[in-house]
């Protein structure tokens, strides 16, 4: 421990310890733009400076550390001066259209102006000019960059896909894709990661919602809306409700309200996609010599254009299953518009869903099994949800208690912890241990996958089948390991699910944003007691899907439920590969 002094008061801190953490710590905040702890700790936007004792230049906070017998000021006259000079330079670089801007009201630079008391601007403006393009999910306005370098270091230390990257010199640098013109022509996953980390709104996924606003808008259209698992446990977020709050009923009177014509669950295709799965792994595992090893989960396309982008030669080891997204899309246009005696084609399905990269799942060509058409027409993010509910003056809070609509609305507890890290594993073995003894498993016998370590391992006995060795991992920096272990043969699995996002798609690059909370944990946790209290927990007993199968599929991996469920994952090209 050493002894310091800030702002007058003497404190002992542990040595190594830096002045923000230590001046945090006794409730004393210094302002900071690019700092993430053990991400970002470069000291570019230099709005964290301090005035120690002893020293002729101002220090950053973020990345000096205490010194026994430090003396620190956090806000004097000359730590002021330098901090209002620094934001106003950064703003006088920065496309200040606030009032349009997609993270107005929540953006970290506007917070700060407003702090500082920053309300007049003497440097002439001059942004960077943007040419925004709208071809991808992920979308970067060059003029509202601050070049605080979050983006870079998330997406180089956490995903390691290494996207972004200091382009040009001197007054020319800025941040731009890696060795390519345009975002479109990397490996991008599009996971959004660099998108929730941004202070400002330099990067954001695209605005989809006026699409969706024309589709309830045109009486000839028939629309349905599906929600993914993970948007429950974050979109009452958006709206101040109190934290663990899920407010699924209110959640689907919101959508009736829209305009939607059918609110649906995703947590019912999340089954289906077990029913799947679940029969695709017990046939290649009863028959190994046919196929190669690990099998791996397909529900996350972040991770599908990851394997694709990075280790293509592990393409067939992914299920052929399709995302619940997917096969919800496919369901809708087949089964559900015969049932309801509706032309497909004048139909729009929409996906509420806690992920960018879902943007463009969707519109991959394979994807067009139901009727020739997209089988989803487009997806919305939470954040995109909350803020069509906003626009159309819909208050939660006052709001009475709807139910799915059926027959596409009933999901069980193994469904709805797909949107957390592990879920997908652990109903899958519920259901797979099913599937070979005719007998259902303890719903919390697989928990050594549960839980927000990046990278789970166990093995399984399961009667009449044997051991299965299995591994959970999320954030593509962890699965990289993984897959190089597999590669170097330092690791054997039969059945891998991989989630781009740390934590799942509770931690999705489509959830609401919080300044300096990662709130994957608690989402996945809140997703985990819906399972433990739901009456069913088991894909097998859903009772629409079963009837699905046994008014039009017949049954799991068969001609109809291959054609509509299934995939080639060879059937579109990452831009590597073209």
């Amino acid at each position: 421990m050493v002894t310091i002094t800030i702002n007058g008061r003497a404190i002992a801190v542990e040595e190594g310890t830096t002045i923000l953490k230590a001046a945090e710590d006794v409730g004393i905040p210094i302002p900071h733009l690019c700092y993430l702890e053990g991400i970002n700790e470069i000291g570019a936007c230099r709005m964290c400076v301090v005035e120690v004792e002893g020293k002729d230049r101002l220090v950053p906070a973020c990345n000096n550390a205490v010194e026994d017998g430090m003396v620190v000021h956090t806000n004097s006259p000359r730590v002021r001066e330098a901090r209002r000079t620094n934001l106003l330079l950064i703003l006088s670089q920065h496309d200040t259209s606030c009032t349009t801007c997609i993270r107005s009201g929540n953006c970290e630079l506007q917070t700060m102006a407003a702090d500082l008391n920053v309300h007049y601007q003497p440097y002439e403006l001059r942004p960077e000019r943007s040419r925004v393009d709208l071809s991808t999910p992920i979308i970067r306005e060059a003029g509202k960059c601050i070049k605080c370098m979050r983006c870079v270091q998330v997406c180089d230390k956490i995903q390691t896909m290494n996207i972004w990257d200091l382009v040009g010199t001197g007054s020319r640098t800025t941040v731009n894709s890696r060795g390519a013109h345009s975002l479109a022509d990397t490996d991008c996953t599009f996971c959004g990661q660099c998108v929730t980390h941004c202070p400002v709104g330099a990067l954001t996924a695209r605005n989809d919602t006026q699409k969706v606003m024309e589709y309830l808008a045109d009486p000839e259209i028939t629309t349905v809306v599906q929600v993914a698992p993970a948007v429950r446990a974050a979109w009452a977020e958006e709206f101040g409700l109190p934290k663990g709050t899920t407010a699924i009923g209110k959640m689907v009177a919101g959508l009736k309200i829209l305009g939607f014509d059918y609110v649906f669950d995703t947590n019912f295709s999340a089954d289906l996609t077990i029913m799947e799965e679940g029969s695709e792994f017990i046939h290649r595992f009863t028959h190994r010599e046919d196929y190669s090893w690990p099998m791996f989960t397909s529900c996350c396309p972040g991770w599908v254009r990851f394997l694709k982008g990075q280790f293509p030669a592990y393409t067939d080891n992914l299920s052929t299953a399709k995302s619940p997204q997917q096969m919800f899309g496919a369901v809708a246009k087949s089964y559900f518009a015969e049932k309801i005696g509706v032309d497909p084609h004048k139909m729009r399905v929409v996906s509420i869903m806690p992920c960018s990269a879902k943007k463009a799942e969707c519109t991959y060509e394979p994807f067009r099994d139901a009727c020739g058409d997209p089988d989803v027409d487009v997806v919305l993010t939470t954040r995109e949800m909350a803020r069509i509910f906003k626009a159309d003056r819909i208050l939660p809070d006052k709001l009475p208690d709807w139910e799915f609509d059926s027959p596409l609305g009933t999901g069980t507890g193994a469904a709805v912890i797909f949107g957390a890290t592990g879920g997908v594993m652990d109903a899958a073995l519920r259901s797979a241990y099913y599937l070979v003894t005719g007998k259902n498993p303890d719903a919390d016998a697989f928990t050594p996958v549960r839980g927000n370590k990046p990278w789970k391992e166990a093995v399984f006995e399961i009667p009449g089948a044997g051991k299965v060795r299995v591994a959970v991992v999320s954030s593509l920096g962890a699965t990289r390991k993984l897959m190089e272990a597999l590669d170097r043969g330092d690791a054997e699995y039969d059945f891998v699910e991989v989630m781009a996002c740390p934590g799942g798609c509770a931690g999705g690059g489509g959830q609401p944003i919080h300044e300096g909370a990662e709130l994957a944990s608690d989402r996945g946790s809140l997703l985990w007691e819906l399972d433990a209290n739901m009456p069913l927990r088991f894909s097998h007993e859903n009772p629409d899907v079963l009837a699905l199968y046994k008014e039009y599929l017949e049954k799991p991996l068969g001609e109809k439920s291959h054609h509509l469920l299934h995939t080639d994952h060879h059937a579109w090209s990452m831009p590597n590969q073209l």
